[in-house]
């Protein structure tokens, strides 16, 4: 079944609310529950909580098919994709994924990179990180690692100063002709604010950054692309986040902090449909 014929399928759901034609359209779309816990770094290798994931993602994907509209501006996969990583960090967040122990670690990391990036004007070191927090560096890498098993990336909520409107990086940098009619005009500095903090970023990072959120790659094709490891590539793309969100932070821009809430997929407003 092509693109058009996928097309045809929704349409024709949408307006008869067929069973049946629900089933085919879940059906069709199983292989985005995969392809989003591959984007979100969790592969089959797990073990048996990969099945039930998948099972929250399954959730979020008939979720999507039943809520689905296009006034929300945005194409049914992409709509999906951001409802089902919503079921899976749901489940994740209520099962305690990370430790607590790792959770005020990757808040510390967060903390002092935002400290020393106001110090130096720079991203800092995992050398000057682990001098600064009394960690061998060895234990930043690991921060920065739970970092990203946290989720941190640039669907991490950011605070709209003006309207406490929740939003993502990601949503900052996403493609204009899918931007919801009720963006604020301020948004436009803030997305001038991320483009910039990007162009400061190392090469390295800015290519990883890249690779995951524009060429689609999972953090292991990455890893592979660039010969690392995907440990090293978690601990790159966690630090690039956190250099992204210390510039914004230090630019006036309300980030919020790295908690358990941070896992919640309410924060992510189901009109908005980019994140992924």
């Amino acid at each position: 079944m092509d693109a058009s014929e996928n097309r045809h399928l929704l349409e024709e759901y949408l307006r008869t609310r067929d069973p049946a034609l629900r089933e085919a359209l879940i059906l069709r779309h199983v292989s985005l529950v995969h392809y989003t816990l591959g984007r979100m770094g969790i592969f089959a290798d797990i073990g048996a909580d990969y099945e039930d994931l998948v099972s929250q993602g399954l959730l979020g994907l008939i979720d999507a098919v039943d809520r689905y509209s296009p006034q929300h501006g945005a194409q049914f996969s992409t709509y999906a994709v951001l409802r089902i990583r919503g079921k899976i960090l749901d489940y994740l967040r209520s099962q305690d994924w990370l430790s607590r122990v790792g959770r005020q670690r990757a808040r510390l990391v967060q903390k002092a990179i935002s400290d020393l990036w106001g110090k130096l004007q720079r991203m800092p070191s995992e050398e000057e990180l682990a001098d600064y927090l009394n960690l061998s560096v060895s234990q930043v890498q690991q921060a920065l690692v739970d970092s990203s098993r946290l989720i941190l990336s640039l669907d991490s909520p950011l605070e709209n100063e003006i309207e406490s409107e929740v939003q993502s990086l990601y949503e900052i940098l996403s493609d204009e002709d899918q931007l919801s009619p009720t963006e604020k005009v301020d948004e436009e500095e803030l997305r001038t604010c991320l483009i910039e903090a990007l162009q400061h970023l190392p090469p390295r990072e800015q290519q990883i950054l890249a690779l995951y959120y524009y060429e689609g790659l999972t953090l292991k094709e990455i890893g592979a692309v660039l010969g690392i490891s995907e440990s090293r590539v978690c601990q790159i793309h966690a630090r690039a986040i956190f250099s992204l969100r210390a510039a914004l932070s230090a630019a006036g821009h309300l980030v919020s902090p790295i908690t358990a809430q941070g896992l919640d997929s309410t924060q992510t407003p189901a009109n908005r449909t980019l994140q992924i």
